[in-house]
């Protein structure tokens, strides 16, 4: 009996994974009866990872099978419970972990490729479990292809395997756990798919020719979402995509800023709400990532390291001079910008103190976010005003305008809430003064009564 194709294997170097059960005992006999006709160099591994009280009967099962047939062996041993304990991880994954480090270590000991024994059955259970418990469409890839781990039974059916075994007489390892219905995949096995079987005859094939279209459905969307994902560092996505590329957008934004596990569909529906919310509003994700509904997009912030502490912002007195704070550098000069150091406000000249660079005729090179250079009356900056960031409840009184909540100016101003949080103000109590960068508060801007002009500017990092 054929139980698939070995031209695709031809002259390769294959590691078998053996666990003794009766899949893994017919892929072996198979491949070990056709070696020398396909020119395949075949070895085997078996993985014992301590997690049943038959594990090691298992591999000395393997090891007399793979003696007898004269098949090279690696027997790899591991506590996979104490590993699970140590780690915080799940028996499941952490033996999922396990097994990769043993295909990982033939492939790097000369082996072309490792091979497992999944087979079509596998495949259908596993499409049937994961519908049950709501995946997506990305989850019915319940095989993706690994390098240099390959799946030749993919196509076959258990029952084909079966007279596989009966035909050459094969014995095999039976895990005792298969048979308990106790377990979620054991029933779905022996119970659901059977009946459904019955019900309607071919569903088997049917689940698994559907995982096989929702894949490539879901590879051409996954296609599309990338192209929508913009930015370097920050990543931007438009609210107004359609939803099965948007959430694909969102997921690949959260995975560039390194938020690949952790999240939930709980998180995926925050960034709907947040799609449909006004500008300004933001929700924080896993992994530190703050997004933003700006304009027309979502913007994906990664944590930066210190960021914490630094949007804690310890309270500057206002001062003369130059000093890194706030995420780039706030400099507060007395005079103007002029040769010498002199200039007039009042018919009178100022001299400069010499020390804020702009005021030596060298202006910053500010980011158009916060690129003003604003004229201040120094006399006029009350005591006890200190700089800081944004706080709720903060008023603040524009140039010629009319007294106002500052989230609500610099709302009308555009700029984006995220920025507005981290711009430095100068405040006494709530009433701000001067919004670095951006604007100053009619209170404290330059008349032709100012005796003492200074300058004000803000440049980011």
């Amino acid at each position: 009996m054929e139980l698939f194709s070995l031209a695709p294997y031809r002259g390769f170097s294959l590691a078998v994974a053996v666990s003794g059960g009766r899949d893994s005992v017919a892929l072996l006999h198979y491949l070990h009866k056709n070696a020398e006709e396909a020119h395949i160099s075949l070895s085997a591994l078996t993985c014992c990872h301590g997690i049943r009280p038959s594990a090691e009967a298992d591999a000395a099962f393997v090891e007399e099978l793979c003696k007898a047939w004269g098949v090279p062996l690696t027997v790899f041993r591991a506590d996979v419970p104490a590993r699970a304990k140590q780690s915080g991880r799940n028996l499941e994954e952490e033996g999922r972990m396990f097994r990769r480090e043993c295909y990982q270590t033939m492939l790097d000991g000369g082996a072309d490729a490792v091979l497992t024994a999944h087979h079509r059955d596998d495949y259908a259970e596993t499409v049937l479990f994961r519908l049950a418990r709501g995946t997506s469409l990305r989850g019915l890839d319940v095989f993706p292809a690994q390098n240099g781990l390959l799946r030749p039974l993919l196509g076959v059916t258990r029952a084909r395997i079966d007279e596989y075994i009966q035909e050459n007489a094969l014995l095999f390892r039976e895990d005792e756990t298969n048979a308990d219905v106790a377990f979620s995949r054991n029933r779905i096995r022996h119970e659901v798919l059977p009946a459904l079987e019955r019900a309607v005859p071919g569903a088997k094939e049917n689940l698994v020719r559907f995982a096989e279209r929702a894949v490539r459905d879901d590879a051409f969307l996954q296609e599309l979402a990338l192209r929508e994902v913009r930015g370097e560092g920050e990543k931007r996505v438009f609210v107004s995509l359609p939803e099965p590329v948007f959430f694909r957008a969102c997921l690949a934004a959260m995975k560039a800023l390194g938020l690949t596990r952790d999240y939930t569909e709980s998180n995926l529906q925050e960034l709907k709400k947040l799609a449909a919310a006004q500008a300004g509003r933001f929700t924080r994700l896993p992994c530190g990532i703050t997004v933003y509904r700006e304009g027309a997009d979502l913007v994906f912030l990664p944590q930066e390291e210190g960021a914490e502490e630094a949007h804690k912002a310890r309270e500057l007195p206002f001062f003369l001079g130059r000093k890194e704070a706030f995420g780039g550098v706030l400099e507060v000069g007395e005079g103007d910008f002029g040769a010498g150091g002199q200039t007039k406000t009042t018919g009178e000249p100022t001299k400069t103190t010499g020390e804020p660079p702009f005021l030596r005729g060298e202006p910053p090179e500010l980011p158009k976010a916060c690129g003003r250079v604003l004229k201040v009356d120094l006399a006029a900056v009350p005591e006890g005003a200190v700089w800081r960031t944004r706080r709720e409840g903060d008023t603040f009184l524009p140039c010629n305008g009319h007294q106002k909540s500052l989230k609500k100016f610099l709302t009308e101003k555009k700029i984006p809430a995220r920025v507005g949080r981290e711009l430095p103000v100068l405040a006494k109590g709530s009433e701000v003064l001067c919004i670095a960068g951006v604007e100053l508060s009619e209170r404290i801007k330059r008349t032709q009564k100012t005796v003492r002009a200074g300058l004000i500017a803000f440049t980011r990092s």
